[in-house]
C-alpha cells in the first residue's frame, strides 16, 4: 500500500488532525519524537505573532500501542491555543481580497460570501499536520541510517555561497551550524546579512521571501523508476515541494543553473576505487538520475514568494461595496523562510518514505530490514554485466 496522508483544520478552529496510512508495524514512535519537529517548526526570526501564542503540542489517538505502531492508520491531533480568542466572538466580515493570497480565488472556485473562508484552510497553519506527519517519516528513515535536514540558501536579496557536496558528513555539518542559527543559515556571514535584512523589512512594513535548500543522506539507489512519469521521484519531490504555501519553484541540485551550461560542465563523472567501488566526485545531479536515487546525496531546493500579508497596506477591491480600496492588515510573519525549513524536511521525508517502502514491500519493519540489507550498492560487484551482445527486436 502507497504511503498518504491527509491534513484538516482550520487556523482559528479548534485545531488540525492529520492521518497517516500505510506506515509499517513495529516503528518506535512517541508523542516527543513529533514534538521535537513541532517546536523547530515555530523557531526562526521573522515569525509573527501566531507563534508567540501556539505551543503546539501532538496527541497520538491511532495508530499506536506500548510504544510501537500497529500497521493502522495513525491519527494525531495539534490543538489551536488561538481557537480561545475567537470562540464566541463576532468576526466582522472579509470582503477585501488580499493580492497573492487564496482569498479571491477561493471565494470564486467555492462561492462563499465570506473571504474569511479561503483563508482560514488555504493558512500555512496548517503545515503544522504536515511537520507532525513528516516527524513520523524522518522516524522510519533513520531505522535504515536515512537523514533528511535543510537550511537557509537565501532571503531576500541576500545569498550564502554553498555549494552542492558529495561528503554526507559535510552537510550534516551544515546541519548542526543552520539550527544554531536564528534564521537557519549554516554560513555565519550571511546569516547575519539575512537577519540585517529582516530588520530592514520590519523597518520598512514589508515582508521577505527566500530560498531553501534540503539534503537526505543514506539512501541507497534505485528509489523511484523512469517507467511511468507518476513514478520518477524527482516529479515526485518537485509536487511535494510546490504544494508548500509561498512556494513559487523548486529544482534538484543546480537544476536552473544548469539549464545555461554545456553538458560536459553539468554531468557528474563515474569513477571507480580500487576496491570496485563505484563513486563520483561531483553531485550536480543531486543524487538524481532519470528519476531514481543513484546513491549521492539529494538535494532539492525550493523558492518562497515573499508573505502577500504586508503591513503597507495593497491596492484590492471591496467586494461588498464594489469600491477600490487598501487591504487590511491580518497577523502574519515578515519572513517565514527559517520556519519553513521544517516543512520543507517533512514534505521531503514523506516522499522519500513512500519510495523507500515501495521498493521494499512489507508491512513490518522486522518484515523490510533484511530487504534493505540486499539492496545492491554502487559497484562492479552487484552489476553482473555479461559483455555478450543481444538482439532486442
Amino acid at each position: 500500500m502507497p504511503l498518504r496522508f491527509l491534513t484538516a483544520g482550520e487556523s482559528h478552529g479548534p485545531g488540525l488532525t492529520a492521518i497517516l496510512e500505510g506506515m509499517v508495524a513495529g516503528l518506535p514512535l512517541s508523542a516527543e519524537a513529533i514534538q521535537q519537529e513541532l517546536a523547530r517548526r515555530q523557531r526562526g526570526f521573522g515569525r509573527g505573532g501566531r507563534m508567540s501564542i501556539e505551543k503546539d503540542e501532538v496527541e497520538i489517538t491511532a495508530g499506536v500501542m506500548a510504544g510501537y505502531t500497529t500497521g493502522g492508520p495513525l491519527a494525531l491531533w495539534i490543538r489551536n491555543r488561538d481557537a480561545e480568542n475567537w470562540r464566541g466572538r463576532a468576526v466582522p466580515p472579509f470582503v477585501v481580497p488580499r493580492p497573492g493570497h487564496a482569498d479571491l480565488s477561493g471565494a470564486l472556485k467555492y462561492r462563499y460570501r465570506d473571504l474569511r473562508l479561503s483563508l482560514e484552510r488555504a493558512s500555512a497553519r496548517e503545515t503544522a499536520a504536515r511537520v507532525a506527519i513528516g516527524a513520523i517519516c524522518k522516524r522510519f528513515l533513520a531505522e535504515f541510517g536515512i537523514f533528511v535536514g535543510g537550511y537557509v540558501r537565501q532571503i531576500g536579496q541576500v545569498t550564502a555561497e554553498l555549494p552542492l557536496l558529495t561528503d554526507p558528513q559535510a552537510y550534516l555539518q551544515r546541519f548542526e551550524q543552520a539550527e544554531a542559527s536564528d534564521v537557519r543559515c549554516p554560513h555565519p556571514p550571511a546569516a547575519e546579512a539575512m537577519r540585517a535584512h529582516i530588520q530592514e523589512a520590519i523597518r520598512a512594513r514589508d515582508t521577505l521571501g527566500g530560498v531553501i535548500e534540503v539534503f537526505a543522506i543514506g539512501l541507497p539507489p534505485g528509489l523511484g523508476s523512469y517507467v511511468h512519469a507518476d513514478r520518477r521521484l524527482d516529479g515526485r519531490l518537485l509536487g511535494a515541494l510546490g504544494s508548500i504555501p509561498a512556494v513559487k519553484g523548486a529544482e534538484i541540485g543546480d537544476g536552473f543553473a544548469q539549464a545555461s551550461e554545456f553538458g560536459t560542465r553539468v554531468h557528474d563523472a563515474i569513477r571507480r576505487d580500487a576496491a570496485g567501488n563505484l563513486y563520483r566526485p561531483s553531485n550536480r545531479a543531486g543524487g538524481l538520475e532519470g528519476g531514481v536515487t543513484n546513491g549521492m546525496p539529494l538535494v532539492v531546493r525550493l523558492a518562497m514568494k515573499p508573505i502577500a500579508t504586508t503591513l503597507t497596506p495593497q491596492r484590492s477591491v471591496n467586494l461588498v461595496s464594489g469600491e477600490e480600496t487598501e487591504t487590511v492588515y491580518e497577523r502574519s510573519d515578515i519572513c517565514p523562510v527559517p520556519r519553513a525549513v521544517v516543512v520543507a524536511e517533512a514534505v521531503v521525508a514523506f516522499v522519500l518514505a513512500d519510495a523507500l517502502l515501495e521498493k521494499l514491500g512489507g508491512d513490518s519493519l522486522e518484515e523490510i530490514r533484511p530487504r534493505f540489507q540486499a539492496l545492491p550498492r554502487p559497484r562492479l560487484d552487484d552489476l553482473p554485466m555479461d559483455g555478450q551482445e543481444h538482439v532486442f527486436w
